[in-house]
C-alpha cells in the first residue's frame, strides 16, 4: 500500500528536514541487488537485510526510508545513505 499523497506533502527528513518524494521502482529494485548481496548499510552501520518494496528519498536524493506496509519508518537510525551506491 504506497504512502497517501496527502500524507507524503508534509513529510521530512527527520535530520535535514528535506521534503521527501516516492523512490522509482528502478531505483528501489537497483537498490534490493545491493540488498541482496549483504552490502547496504542504514547510517548506523548495521546491514540491511531485508528487500524494500516502497521507499522515499529526500529531495537532494542523499537519505533513503523505508515504507513498511505503507507506513513511512522516518527514524533517523532507519536511514540508508546513498553515498554508499555507486551510480544512484
Amino acid at each position: 500500500m504506497p504512502v497517501d499523497g496527502k500524507l507524503l506533502d508534509i513529510l521530512c527528513c527527520p535530520v535535514s528536514k528535506s521534503p521527501l518524494t516516492r523512490m522509482s521502482a528502478a531505483r528501489v529494485q537497483k537498490l534490493n541487488k545491493v540488498i541482496a548481496s549483504g552490502d547496504l548499510l542504514r547510517v548506523t552501520g548495521e546491514t540491511v537485510k531485508s528487500p524494500i518494496t516502497e521507499a522515499l528519498i529526500t529531495d537532494d536524493s542523499k537519505v533513503i526510508y523505508p515504507v513498511v506496509d505503507g507506513i513511512p519508518i522516518l527514524l533517523a537510525e532507519q536511514g540508508i545513505g546513498t553515498t554508499q551506491l555507486q551510480d544512484f
